[in-house]
């Protein structure tokens, strides 16, 4: 299942003062549960496609492995896989990591603690990024143009966030769309992670969206050098990434951007 899912319905489109029926692309939207080492761990919202990177990528963005290796990731269930839709995927370590902890609820973007709180805990388990040159702004602030290129689902549906990887000329190295922009970074980084490409140093980590504290805490988490965002940053993930030593540009648009960190 590599890429997204999308589903045609028919409506009714009022165009010109006329009524006229006529097909429309959906993105599929399906719950996804994460489990580490046989423990259930998250169940998010996601558009299916890339679940493997997924579970990966949410699991090193959470601190869950803290040093452990991936040794295979499944669908699981009861079952085939094709019983549970594909919606349940299996994380399995070499067992070095903490014990998983079980979690209940859905996956959100709600820290549940106050900002200077957050900002403490994730000093408390992230060291502050290695000193790097900072990305020229004009590569910035190009980079989500050259990324929309390769946003297919968001071409045919218009209903997906993506995230992707720039090098320090803004060529985009790697792309991932979903429904839930913390669900497109973690497939990010999920396949730099497979492929052994962590720490993200001297990348650029690109979100069709706004910086909110969960974007700079995962740019931060992955070693990323610089986050740019379409929209614009909250004020918590400017200081998140003013801790980190992370790089912050804000409102990158039409050939614009705005560096808020550097």
């Amino acid at each position: 299942m590599a890429r997204g899912r999308t589903e045609r319905f028919i409506t009714s489109r009022l165009e010109g003062g006329s009524i006229r029926r006529e097909p429309d692309t959906l993105i599929v939207e399906e719950p996804l549960s994460i489990r580490l080492d046989d423990v259930l761990v998250a169940t998010t919202m996601r558009t299916p496609g890339h679940d493997f990177e997924l579970a990966a990528g949410f699991c090193h963005a959470e601190g869950l492995l803290d040093g452990a290796a991936i040794r295979g990731i499944r669908y699981c269930g009861e079952g085939p896989p094709v019983s549970s839709e594909f919606n349940v995927v299996s994380v399995e370590t070499d067992g070095a990591g903490p014990a998983p902890v079980p979690r209940l609820g859905i996956t959100s973007a709600a820290c549940g603690i106050c900002g200077t709180e957050a900002i403490e805990r994730l000093a408390e388990t992230l060291a502050p990024l290695p000193e790097s040159e900072p990305f020229e702004p004009a590569v910035l602030a190009a980079v989500p143009g050259r990324m929309i290129e390769l946003q297919d689902l968001f071409g045919v549906t218009g209903a997906v966030h993506a995230a992707g990887v720039a090098d320090r000329s803004g060529e985009p190295l790697l792309v991932r769309e979903d429904i839930g922009r913390h669900n497109a970074v973690d497939k990010v980084v999920g396949r730099l992670l497979l492929d052994g490409a962590l720490p993200a140093s001297a990348r650029c980590l690109y979100v069709s969206g706004r910086a909110s504290f969960e974007m700079a805490q995962k740019a931060w988490a992955a070693g990323f050098s610089a986050l740019v965002a379409v929209s614009a940053p909250s004020a918590l993930a400017v200081q998140v990434a003013r801790s980190a030593g992370l790089q912050l540009g804000g409102f990158a648009r039409d050939g614009t951007v705005r560096i808020y960190t550097d």
